[in-house]
């Protein structure tokens, strides 16, 4: 699926794929060596990632119930857990470095 910022009007990933069963948020890209520049990855519902196992650094983006950036972690380490995110809905994981000009916390997300 396609993730589009509706406030800064731009695409923040062309191709994100979706996690929304126990086994599939479980081991999200822990598979994975990395992330090409328009993968992702959306979890939901999560409030709260962990990075063991994994083999690079993310940005995590939280997102509510309509679609309201409510945190950022950047460059989000291997073998780190993420603070429990209150009202958040779901986690799009992204290449580390992604975010930056494209999202910001209070920003709306659309999947298309």
């Amino acid at each position: 699926m396609i993730v589009f910022n509706k406030t800064k009007e731009l695409t923040v990933s062309a191709s994100a794929a979706r996690a929304d069963t126990f086994t599939t948020r479980l081991f999200g890209l822990i598979p994975r060596r990395s992330l090409a520049a328009e993968e992702g990855l959306w979890l939901e519902p999560c409030a709260m990632i962990h990075m063991c196992f994994m083999n690079f650094a993310i940005d995590a983006v939280f997102v509510d119930r309509e679609m309201q950036v409510l945190r950022i972690i950047a460059d989000f380490k291997p073998w780190r857990f993420s603070p429990w995110v209150p009202g958040a809905l779901g986690v799009l994981e992204l290449p580390a470095g992604r975010c930056a000009g494209r999202v910001a916390e209070g920003d709306v997300l659309e999947f298309r």
